[in-house]
């Protein structure tokens, strides 16, 4: 059971505030703002160094006219990492039929990378990971919306590729799957490059993944029995 959080200064401010009547003022261009203000500051500060003040500044609009429409912190977390998850939510979905099966295990691979779409998603989940004692709910949302759509996507593909009988039956998705994943987070932590992963990692998958075809039998001479 998560934790109960503590009320920030910055939340106490928003309550002092409080988000006035009427709800949030249909302004996509200052929602818009304050949300990119509010990711850079999660990759910049991580989420207990950041504050309202300094979202506010960067988005150039002032406290309350933030805090009408986000009433915490927490919210406009929540809000600005929902927006990073719909943006990328078409990645998670790809057509293999164009795609040899090592092609496609291989652009499933790539696409599990946690940069893909967001060149600061590495620093935000080590950010996340460092929250978890205090705010263990923000890698929950990490985990639902951000980590289990790629490990289910390239599980959705090795099943696809054994229903093409390119794969074997009895493989472990689940965790080739994870080994994945955790070959970018591995590269990042040696300050590798990570453009070779998937290459790398699917030709020394794909000998004990593929599905060889079953020998064939020697044809026996006339007059010999087959021994």
């Amino acid at each position: 059971m998560a934790r109960a959080r503590e009320t920030t200064a910055d939340e106490q401010a928003g309550t002092e505030d409080g988000p006035r009547p009427g709800g949030r003022p249909r302004d996509a261009a200052l929602d818009e703002a304050i949300i990119q203000a509010t990711r850079r500051r999660l990759a910049l500060d991580g989420y207990s160094r950041m504050t309202i003040g300094d979202i506010a500044t960067d988005a150039k609009v002032s406290r309350p006219t933030l805090y009408r429409r986000w009433a915490t912190k927490f919210e406009l977390v929540v809000d600005a990492l929902d927006y990073g998850f719909r943006k990328q939510a078409d990645m998670y979905e790809f057509d293999l039929s164009g795609l040899e099966p090592r092609e496609a295990l291989t652009e499933a691979v790539r696409r599990l990378d946690p940069a893909y779409f967001n060149p600061d998603a590495m620093v935000l989940m080590g950010n996340f990971a460092g929250e978890a004692i205090r705010t263990p709910e923000l890698l929950d949302i990490l985990r639902k919306h951000a980590v289990e759509p790629r490990v289910q996507l390239v599980e959705n593909v090795l099943t696809q590729l054994q229903d093409r009988g390119a794969v074997r039956d009895d493989i472990d998705k689940h965790t080739i799957a994870t080994m994945c994943f955790g070959s970018y987070f591995a590269s990042f932590y040696r300050g590798e490059t990570k453009t070779e992963i998937p290459a790398a990692v699917v030709s020394v998958l794909w000998p004990a993944l593929e599905k060889k075809p079953a020998p064939r039998r020697r044809a026996t001479a006339p007059g010999k029995r087959a021994r």
